[in-house]
């Protein structure tokens, strides 16, 4: 007889397996070992904010965050790149709609954003 610890989808079992031979009879079916508890899901990580301002910034494509060559309390003009996206192996600016100072940035370079997701915050 043989021992194994075997993992299905979380769920853990002890199993013992019997090699069969000739006139032997079948084995019993294997009994299962209570399930280990699950771990406790990760919260969220905390928003990477500074502040929340009246206009958002939103990706206007999903894509993953390239480059953020704006800073929080930085001033910017309308058009101006607020963050870059990568899509489709473009480099894509999102760009402020209109002149302000950027309240927040909600994103961090190699994050995944879908299309209309908030990035970033002005005032």
């Amino acid at each position: 007889m043989k021992n194994y610890t075997i993992t299905v989808n979380g769920n853990v079992y002890d199993v013992t397996v019997e090699e069969k031979g000739a006139g032997t009879a079948p084995a019993a079916a294997p009994k299962a070992a209570p399930a280990a508890p699950k771990a406790a899901p990760v919260p969220a990580p905390a928003p990477k904010a500074a502040g929340t301002g009246r206009i958002q910034v939103k990706a206007g494509a999903a894509g993953k965050v390239y480059q953020i060559p704006t800073t929080v309390g930085q001033s910017v003009q309308a058009g101006d790149a607020v963050v870059i996206i990568e899509a489709m192996k473009m480099e894509i600016p999102v760009v402020a709609p209109e002149a302000g100072t950027i309240a927040s940035i909600d994103v961090a370079v190699g994050d995944a954003v879908e299309a209309g997701a908030v990035l970033a915050t002005l005032n």
